[in-house]
């Protein structure tokens, strides 16, 4: 367990914690939302829309990208790693970045 010397350090240390948890789900929450996407795409349930899809993309890949930075902010350099945990799609990691970029 770490110990700090100020205790606002520990405060600081939990609340970015608790940020990483929330952009972690928020990347989950939005490549679950493209998956949907697709599988209800290949069941032939839903009718192709290139601007939605296209939209559902670059949420995940703005996703993606800010729960890289916040992993790396703790030392965490591994995108990679994050690619092959979530699945990430070609797509989304091509797109990856911050809003309003493509």
């Amino acid at each position: 367990m770490v110990q700090f010397d100020n205790p606002i350090d520990s405060l600081l240390a939990g609340e970015a914690a608790a940020s990483l948890g929330i952009s972690g789900r928020k990347l989950k929450k939005t490549l679950d939302a493209l998956r949907q996407y697709d599988a209800e795409l290949a069941a032939l349930t839903r009718q192709p829309d290139e601007s939605a899809r296209k939209r559902l993309v670059l949420e995940a890949a703005e996703a993606y990208w800010g729960y890289v930075v916040q992993r790396e902010q703790f030392g965490l350099i591994d995108s990679e790693y994050i690619a092959k945990e979530y699945a990430i799609p070609d797509d989304v990691k091509r797109a990856m970045g911050p809003k309003g970029r493509a």
